[in-house]
């Protein structure tokens, strides 16, 4: 069961879990820190954690996370349902299982087919798995063309 309650709910959370039990909670994807994962991590209120690496405060806040997960033995479903988050998330996923968890054991990665080829590196998906960038960077650089035509409130895309 996907967010069952307010994010920033962790004694919601853990009561929902320990009632809908073996029901898996999963939730984050609407939390902002490592310190709500942290207290949701501890009081036992979660199954899956659904870190969304742009809402968490940068590449450190999103390690200190997927760390705190693998202390607490929950596997990290990244949220990727928005505009770039599969081209941010496929990096984290990547680095939890070369560097943390090294596991794929109940680890997927939502996937959206639309808007990547907005993106100088767009997500590469074959055979239902994300491929490993072959460039350097965090693949989220937007093609200048599109931030010009999408630019608010001057891009043309805007005009009527």
């Amino acid at each position: 069961m996907e967010e069952p309650t307010s994010p920033d709910d962790i004694l919601g959370h853990a009561r929902i879990r320990r009632e809908a039990a073996p029901i898996r909670i999963a939730t984050g994807e609407h939390v902002q820190n490592r310190i709500i994962f942290k207290q949701l991590l501890q009081a036992q209120a979660i199954d899956v954690l659904q870190l969304d690496s742009c809402r968490v405060a940068g590449v450190n806040e999103n390690l200190a996370i997927l760390l705190l997960a693998a202390r607490f033995n929950i596997p990290v479903c990244p949220h990727a349902g928005g505009v770039g988050l599969c081209e941010y998330v496929q990096h984290l996923s990547f680095f939890d299982y070369l560097s943390v968890s090294a596991s794929l054991e109940d680890r997927v990665i939502e996937f959206v087919d639309h808007l990547h080829e907005h993106f100088v590196h767009p997500t590469v998906i074959r055979n239902g798995h994300y491929q490993l960038p072959d460039a350097p960077g965090y693949s989220i650089q937007i093609k200048p063309e599109s931030l010009a035509q999408y630019s608010y409130p001057d891009g043309p895309a805007w005009r009527i």
